[in-house]
């Protein structure tokens, strides 16, 4: 692992033509695929994407198999970037997140770092005291924002490296469950991302960009 340093930091410019380059794109090329180096970069920008408390109450579920694909096309109110996209990656979240999962992420705090587990244990106290102080309802809720913020984290990703991406909350998320047999491992589908390339006749990539001005959006206090 290396450590960021300012050299390896990208311009401001490069970073802004990036986010302006991207869109969500609603007609893939099924033809073109996402060079091997890329999408390895891409699956660890998922991995290293942050949640409160370092928790990462998610799993992220990537569907190759086009028989998967068809059969959750019609779950997906039809849209075809199911199927043609080169990757398809199903958001979803821990199911009763809880102690146990709490306990999971100490000890692999405790691996990592290299340190005793008991060295820990006012940060696990702590986190169990913020999970036990939440009623089930809003503890599932926190633990779906978690999982935007690796949506986030992808799509910008996707960004600096060229690649195509759409961000989809138009699906059956019971249905997804049931087809990709998520309950039986304890999560429960959010949302899709499909990445890839834009086909050439898509038109809404050459439509301008709508965004408010930064002065409606942006206030300084």
């Amino acid at each position: 692992m290396t450590t960021a340093t300012v050299e390896n930091a990208v311009s401001p410019e490069t970073l802004l033509a990036s986010l302006r380059w991207r869109y969500a794109t609603k007609k893939f090329d099924p033809e073109r695929r996402i060079p091997a180096e890329q999408w390895d970069a891409l699956q660890e920008a998922l991995v290293s994407a942050p949640s409160s408390f370092g928790l990462q109450p998610w799993k992220f579920f990537v569907v190759e198999d086009p028989a998967l694909r068809a059969r959750l096309k019609p779950a997906s109110w039809d849209q075809s970037q199911i199927v043609d996209a080169d990757k398809l990656v199903v958001f979803a979240v821990r199911k009763d997140f809880g102690a146990e999962d709490v306990e999971r992420f100490v000890a692999r705090t405790a691996e990592v770092r290299n340190v005793p587990a008991e060295s820990l244990e006012p940060y696990k106290q702590m986190m169990l005291g913020f999970a036990k102080n939440l009623a089930p309802a809003a503890r599932q809720a926190w633990a779906a924002r978690q999982v935007y913020i690796a949506l986030g984290v992808f799509l910008t990703a996707a960004a600096a490296l060229g690649v195509d991406a759409c961000p989809m909350e138009g699906i059956d998320q019971a249905k997804y469950d049931e087809i990709l047999g998520l309950s039986g491992k304890g999560y429960s589908t959010l949302f899709v991302a499909a990445a890839g390339s834009r086909a050439a006749d898509d038109k809404y990539a050459t439509l301008a960009k709508v965004r408010y001005r930064r002065e409606q959006v942006l206030e300084t206090l």
